[in-house]
């Protein structure tokens, strides 16, 4: 299964505030070990809110809002995507994470395709994902 960990963002991420060299050299360790275990996908730092948009969809109205946004609390500050053999061994990665100072992590399950099988009973809808998947895989 895949999971996304999605690191909240707190005062100091949205102001800017770039991690001190320890934290970057512990964060740098946890995901070699990541990476080793085959656990890691992808995971990134996102730079604070005030370099963000948000767009609203309102029918065929797009709405644009620049940053800063006010609720910290609902913002992200990174994520990895972890394939995992389940949510356990997730939250037990997580665990070991270099985290302090009351950081707050969400681990969210990504959809795979069989799991739309119930509204594609065609299947053309999967095929159209997995093909897209297959072009994306490689231009890397």
């Amino acid at each position: 299964m895949r999971v996304m960990v999605i690191v909240k963002a707190d005062r100091d991420s949205e102001t800017g505030k770039l991690p001190d060299e320890k934290i970057l050299k512990d964060m740098g360790n946890f995901n070699e070990e990541l990476v080793k275990a085959g656990v890691m996908l992808a995971g990134e730092g996102l730079k604070s809110s005030k370099h963000g948009k948000r767009v609203r969809f309102e029918g065929k109205k797009r709405t644009v809002v620049d940053g800063p946004f006010a609720e910290t609390k609902e913002l992200i500050a990174g994520f990895w995507l972890w394939q995992v053999k389940s949510f356990d061994e997730a939250v037990e990665w997580l665990k070991r994470a270099p985290f302090d100072g009351g950081t707050e992590v969400e681990i969210r399950q990504v959809f795979e395709t069989e799991d739309f099988a119930s509204v594609d009973p065609s299947g053309e809808v999967r095929r159209q994902e997995e093909e897209l998947k297959k072009k994306m895989a490689a231009r890397k």
